[in-house]
């Protein structure tokens, strides 16, 4: 089993009100960089700083982070569009980062990502893997995605309260400024990236297409980002077993339908809890108050956590010890 995670930028998370990580744009470029370094190393190495949103929630990479201390799972980083350079050992794939989605082609390097994905998933000699994304922005150009694409047009928010009049309203106009309509783009993932998606989109789609062609066990780690991604890979022909493991805190969010989504999609969907609840503390409160419920990984992580028969109360524990060793040693950004 290989823990991938694919990271990348869309201008589109830019927009004011649509996204936690979008407090600062100049900040919030580091993000992705500073979370795969965070995975990797267990702190920030070349990027200074530990990503939290305005409240301070920090990033899910703790919990990824810690998850991997206590499993030692092995991982793979992809730069799906970086505007910032990371110290964590990555594969370029042939992206650039990506535009607003009101431009008429946000995505130029759509159809290169995909391929270059495509290639890596095939050629990986891993009979599983676990997919996951960071990247701020992206369930607004997963929305794109979906509405492009004629599914259920639902996605998650890092919010409390999710936006979706507004993300809706981006969509609209992404639409538009590419001439197209709702469901136009059926069964053509890579026009759908371009015109309304994002790279992270285009590489994960890619990454699985290109693994079930080997027979290869697919695991899609996250919320409604990945089920975007799901969306395209089926769109494409993919019909074999497709996973999604995600986190209670997507699962009990009811402008998601996550259930209904995933029947869509035919993908059989894995819920873990991690029991934020049950402790008191600045690195866990802020999950259970609505804020990030997913992203870096964070589902697919506690989900091997509870395969590895790791109990979430050494889970908890271990996100503590690792974000009070970030928050001790580095200054923080609001990303």
């Amino acid at each position: 089993m290989r823990f991938v995670l694919v990271a990348g930028t869309t201008e589109t998370a830019h927009i004011e009100g649509i996204s936690a990580a979008g407090a600062d744009p100049a900040l919030m470029a580091h993000t992705p960089s500073a979370d795969l370094e965070i995975v990797e190393y267990g702190q920030p190495v070349q990027v200074p700083v530990m990503p939290v949103s305005p409240t301070g929630c920090p990033t899910p990479a703790v919990i990824t982070r810690a998850v991997r201390e206590l499993t030692e799972f092995e991982t793979l980083a992809l730069d799906a569009g970086l505007v910032r350079p990371t110290s964590a050992p990555t594969v370029a794939l042939e992206a650039m980062p990506g535009r607003d989605i009101r431009h008429p082609r946000p995505v130029d390097s759509a159809a290169d990502t995909f391929e270059a994905a495509r290639q890596l998933g095939r050629s990986l000699p891993d009979d599983e893997l676990v997919i996951g994304e960071t990247i701020p922005g992206g369930t607004t150009t997963a929305l794109g995605v979906l509405t492009a694409l004629g599914e259920r047009a639902a996605v998650s928010s890092s919010l409390p309260e999710n936006p979706l009049a507004l993300k809706q309203e981006v969509v609209d106009e992404a639409l538009a400024a590419s001439n197209l309509s709702a469901g136009e783009t059926a069964d053509e993932p890579v026009k759908t990236v371009r015109h309304v998606g994002d790279p992270v989109l285009a590489a994960v789609a890619g990454m699985t297409i290109g693994a079930t062609t080997t027979d290869t066990s697919v695991t899609l780690a996250g919320g409604t980002q990945l089920v975007a991604a799901a969306a395209l890979a089926r769109h494409a022909g993919v019909d074999m077993a497709l996973s999604i493991a995600t986190t209670s805190f997507i699962a009990e969010d009811e402008t998601v339908r996550m259930n209904e989504l995933a029947n869509d999609l035919s993908l059989d969907v894995t819920v873990t809890d991690p029991g934020f609840h049950r402790r008191n503390h600045s690195s866990m409160n802020p999950y259970t108050a609505g804020e990030a419920k997913e992203g870096v990984g964070m589902g697919g992580a506690l989900a091997l956590a509870d395969r590895s028969d790791v109990s979430m109360a050494d889970v908890r524990e271990q996100v503590i010890t690792v974000y009070d060793r970030l928050v001790a040693d580095e200054p923080t950004i609001e990303a």
